[in-house]
């Protein structure tokens, strides 16, 4: 799979071209409950889709075209599918692995949301995002209790703690007045007063975000995929490749082993894999970094360390988070990670040599975790553009192909969001000429290594 040549489409290409499927699109939109309509405009009911949301579309597809293949289970992927699912449309979604494999970026027992973006160009459109976003996973679980989901989203607060007044902290603030996001700004005092087992030494301020939290990412995607199912949907666990082309529209994948899937749009999802897929056009537009987590084991009776007794926190390149009940993988800290490597065959764990980072950063700020045993570790692969942003774009080789990535180690936690703006673009009711522009494929490469 790969391609440069073709001038890149406009926003309303590649549409679905099924004269039924745009005429059911039309009328059933609401059962996404808070509609497809802009992100940038008034916010509505935050449960779209919800769990139980009716759909428009017929019980069983299995013998029938789809409208849409959507290439990777991931958090992109996952929620792309269930919007376009429920707002009436056939689709297929397809991994090579499945939703939650161990192997996925999304694939992990946990990730942080939280909105504090002050370090990035586009930082108060990540805010606004995030924002809801948190809205949308408090009222997945809600709906989903009827259906007895899992709950997977615990509002765990979030606290930034620095040395000094930074400028992403001054970033962060002003984006959050900007966004109407709750925080409290807090001296080392008031930060030691509330969570004693933080050691605090040189820490002089801290941004406290009540409202942010921690979702069980590998559950949620899990139960994402099980609800795209009771919808209608299709799950097909084979690779996928491009196959025939007419001129510049896709006519099939070709599925490994041996099958293929005809549709009239093909969204790929593929996190880490771009580069494997796409190494003309992906190869040196994205890197594919390594982030390593350690889970530490919490000293039996003892719940400082654990939901919801500590915030998740943020101190200059650590980040991490407390002990949840369900599953208690432990308290958990990111630090560090390893370069570029194969998604399908790289090592998914730490080696002992190198806990000794993590660790000593327990040791130097949760001195109570000083001989806390490692209850478990994982690496996970994401991908960064020049841009640190999002992308969602059309294929430029294709008018029927969406490309739908660059996560850079965030994007787990917008997957509700962009599940609903991409599945708006693919339907032609997402038309907003910023977010069009802000999330273009860019031209800018990495050197070729």
């Amino acid at each position: 799979m790969s391609g440069k040549g073709r001038q890149k489409c406009g926003a309303g290409s590649g549409g679905l071209d099924r004269r039924t499927f745009v005429k059911a699109a039309t009328a059933g939109t609401g059962a996404l409950l808070a509609g497809i309509g802009s992100l940038e405009g008034e916010e509505n009911d935050a449960a779209s889709p919800s769990p139980g949301a009716a759909s428009g579309a017929p019980a069983i597809h299995t013998r029938q075209t789809p409208d849409v293949a959507v290439v990777g289970a991931g958090a992109f992927g996952a929620w792309t599918a269930l919007n376009l699912q429920q707002a009436g449309a056939r689709v297929t979604l397809i991994d090579q692995y499945g939703p939650a494999n161990s192997r996925a970026t999304s694939g992990g027992e946990t990730r942080g949301v939280r909105t504090g973006y002050g370090d990035r160009g586009h930082g108060l459109l990540w805010t606004r995002w995030a924002k809801r976003a948190i809205e949308k996973w408090r009222a997945w679980d809600e709906h989903g209790r009827e259906l007895l989901l899992p709950r997977v989203f615990f509002t765990t607060s979030d606290l930034i703690m620095r040395d000094e007044w930074t400028e992403f902290m001054e970033d962060t603030r002003k984006n959050w007045d900007e966004a109407g996001v709750g925080y409290e700004v807090l001296d080392a005092d008031e930060v030691g007063r509330r969570w004693p087992v933080i050691d605090l030494t040189d820490i002089t301020v801290a941004l406290w975000e009540p409202d942010a939290g921690v979702v069980r990412a590998r559950r949620a995607i899990e139960s994402v995929a099980q609800v795209f199912e009771q919808a209608g949907g299709t799950i097909t666990i084979a690779r996928a490749d491009t196959g025939p082309a007419t001129a510049s529209r896709l006519d099939a994948l070709t599925l490994q082993p041996g099958e293929s899937v005809s549709a009239g749009t093909y969204v790929f999802a593929l996190g880490p894999w771009f580069p494997k897929a796409f190494p003309e056009l992906m190869g040196n537009r994205l890197r594919i970094p390594m982030g390593n987590v350690v889970y530490l084991r919490t000293p039996p009776g003892d719940n400082r360390y654990s939901y919801p007794n500590l915030p998740s926190y943020n101190f200059p390149g650590v980040t991490g988070w407390p002990a949840l009940g369900p599953d208690n993988r432990g308290f958990r800290v990111r630090r560090g990670g390893r370069g570029p490597d194969d998604p399908d065959t790289s090592r998914r764990w730490l080696r002992e040599e190198e806990y000794e980072s993590p660790l000593a950063f327990v040791r130097e700020r949760f001195p109570g975790l000083a001989d806390a045993p490692v209850s478990e570790t994982r690496s996970c692969h994401y991908e960064i553009s020049l841009t640190s942003n999002f992308f969602f774009d059309h294929h430029p080789d294709y008018d029927n192909i969406w490309l739908a990535g660059g996560g850079s180690a965030e994007g787990f936690k917008f997957g509700p969001v962009i599940g609903e703006y991409l599945a708006g673009r693919i339907l032609g009711t997402e038309t907003d000429p910023e977010l069009i522009e802000a999330f273009r494929l860019s031209e800018e490469e990495f050197e070729p290594r």
